[in-house]
């Protein structure tokens, strides 16, 4: 089931943070309403992805998932944009996956 909910989370990302991406360019780097539509359907994929995870409570997929929305965020940044993320930034990115997994990944009584 983790390595499931780690691929989910990997679509899930690739989803939100790329929609994100594509209408920021539409609007920011005015590239137009094409990167804009693109970017709201991808967003919406994203949604949908979020529901296949095999953890039933929203709240606890959310909340783990923002970590890996911080840590996606960064990464993406460095391969599209060619961000260079300082060591607070990759502390910062690590603490929010140590959290995912806590949140995730913890034993917990059935």
């Amino acid at each position: 089931m983790p390595l499931r909910s780690i691929l989910l989370f990997a679509i899930a990302a690739l989803f939100e943070i790329g929609g994100a991406w594509l209408v920021w360019q539409g609007v920011r780097e005015h590239k137009g309403w094409i990167w804009i539509g693109a970017g709201a359907i991808a967003l919406g994929l994203y949604g949908f992805v979020a529901t296949l995870q095999p953890d039933a409570h929203f709240g606890r997929i959310l909340a783990a998932y923002g970590g890996v929305f911080v840590a996606g965020s960064l990464a993406w940044g460095m391969l599209m944009d060619g961000f260079r993320p300082d060591r607070w930034d990759l502390l910062g990115a690590l603490v929010c996956l140590v959290g995912v997994a806590v949140i995730m990944y913890a034993p917990r009584p059935s």
